[in-house]
């Protein structure tokens, strides 16, 4: 088999190693990753604690990995720079915008209070700063970067005093300007290394990610038109919390890759499909798998006309460097069933879309318009048409009422689900300061208890003294008895002398 052919022989829908000819870069996690002109770009990363500066280059054609030797712009086209090396970074995001990668936010020695956006021109190997203006947003890490036309969405991540962020800013690639959007409705709980793609031009997806604490399993969407947040019912196989995935969109079909919960690694590759909202898994892995890792990266390649999947590193308790392809099966991309008449479009909307239950009115009636045109050739049927449309605007009506009931349900949800987290803070505010106090008592029964090991001490040492000074009154007394008779003996003895003293005398 030719190298530059290896890539028709695959399988559909399975992750294969790559044989990779030559040596291979160093293994890391949490780096950016993007294909320009069937070439995979790895750039930063972390391993064991330490961030990563290097560009790495992997051709899908030789299938060898290269290094690119980058040189700092000292012009003023980007803004000056004095770094001689890309700053190590590691928890960025990267985005491709003509032939120049952007590199945002991110954690390094030299980050500042704001996002910083950088560039690494692939044609001249050069990078640099990027002078932003507007409402620049708070510097961070495990941030989603998102690509709409010209602009790109940042959603959520940690700040550099790990403060969990859910806040959404819009950079517009053209003028370089910042710009803070307000949303309405229930936003996302705030997370970092989450996954976020586009429906269309109209929604913004968020799936997964995690707080401090809790790793999450949600779906939620944002209109990008009214800039709602929703939260829709998703159907299909389950699926469990992760943070740390990777997240890439073919067609319909967004491709959801690795992650994990601290404990274990999630090893398999899920697909939503994102009109019906419908999760499957794709494929399995080993438990302990590359791919069933955290911080790992995923891109789609077009190679010979054929698009193809492309993961990389990732952490499971090893750092891996290995690179995996999949030939991904062309998906059904025709209309569901279920948005085949107005009527079940508006049911499907209510029950599986409640981002779109403000949008009732825009339903699709070509079809009516079909039947109506149908009609006119064959009238007998004319009034039976018409009696279904009325039945169908009748069935509309209803519809929207019960789309009234549930954005006003969905509405005090969301005020419940508000005052609960508030509840919780404070609540967890009381459980710190009292650990705090139960650490402090714990610390004062400590002493306690090594006061009573000395005072047990001595009172043994006491009652060693007590049995000393018991045994010398003993003896005190015995030798006080000894010395009385010793008296009485002499008494007795100096008065016989006297007595025959005085009887001579007579």
């Amino acid at each position: 088999m030719e190298v530059n052919n290896w890539h028709k022989e695959l399988t559909y829908d399975n992750w294969v190693p790559v044989t990779v000819s030559g040596a291979r870069p160093p293994a890391r996690y949490k780096h950016a990753a993007a294909v320009v002109d069937e070439k995979l770009y790895i750039v930063g990363g972390s391993r064991n604690g330490r961030h990563l500066s290097d560009v790495q280059v992997f051709d899908f054609r030789s299938l060898m990995w290269s290094s690119l030797k980058l040189k700092a712009n000292t012009g003023e086209d980007h803004g000056n720079s004095s770094q001689e090396t890309l700053p190590a970074t590691s928890g960025h995001s990267m985005i491709r915008w003509g032939e120049k990668l952007l590199v945002l936010g991110g954690n390094s020695k030299d980050s500042s209070d704001t996002v910083t956006v950088r560039y690494i021109d692939i044609e001249t190997f050069q990078f640099g700063v990027i002078s932003t203006s507007g409402s620049v947003p708070v510097a961070r890490v495990g941030q989603s970067a998102t690509l709409v036309g010209s602009r790109v969405i940042l959603f959520g991540g940690e700040d550099m005093s790990r403060k969990l962020l859910n806040d959404v800013h819009v950079l517009d690639l053209e003028s370089m300007t910042w710009d803070v959007i307000k949303t309405t409705q229930t936003p996302p709980a705030p997370r970092y290394d989450h996954v976020a793609a586009m429906h269309g031009e109209h929604y913004l997806m968020i799936f997964g990610g995690c707080s401090h604490s809790v790793f999450f399993n949600d779906l939620h969407l944002l209109d990008l038109q009214t800039m709602e947040w929703s939260q829709p019912q998703s159907q299909g196989d389950l699926v469990s919390p992760r943070a740390g995935h990777a997240g890439i969109t073919i067609d319909e079909n967004w491709f959801i890759v690795g992650g994990g919960d601290n404990k274990s690694g999630c090893p398999e590759t899920l697909v939503l499909n994102m009109s019906k909202l419908v999760w499957s898994v794709l494929t399995d892995v080993k438990p302990k798998d590359p791919l069933s890792s955290e911080g790992l990266s995923v891109c789609s390649a077009l190679i010979d006309g054929e698009t193809y999947l492309f993961a990389f590193g990732g952490y499971n308790g090893r750092y891996s460097n290995e690179v995996f392809v999949m030939r991904p099966k062309a998906k059904d991309t025709l209309r569901p069933k279920i948005f085949q008449s107005p009527a079940a479009a508006a049911a499907a909307a209510s029950v599986t879309s409640a981002y779109a239950l403000s949008k009732s009115e825009k339903l699709d009636f070509i079809q009516l318009d079909d039947i109506n045109s149908k009609s006119s050739v064959n009238g007998h049927h004319e009034d039976n048409v018409t009696v279904k449309i009325d039945a169908i605007k009748e069935e509309k009506r209803l519809l929207e009422l019960s789309i009234t009931e549930v954005r006003a349900e969905n509405s005090k949800l969301g005020g419940e689900i508000h005052e609960a987290n508030s509840t919780h803070a404070e609540l967890t505010k009381e459980l710190q300061s009292v650990q705090g106090q139960l650490v402090a008592e714990r610390s004062r029964c400590f002493n306690l208890e090594a006061k009573i090991t000395e005072l047990q001490k001595l009172l043994e040492s006491m009652q060693s003294v007590e049995d000393q000074v018991n045994a010398l009154r003993e003896k005190k007394s015995a030798l006080d008895q000894e010395m009385e008779h010793a008296a009485t003996a002499q008494r007795q003895s100096s008065g016989g002398v006297w007595r025959l003293f005085g009887g001579s005398e007579k």
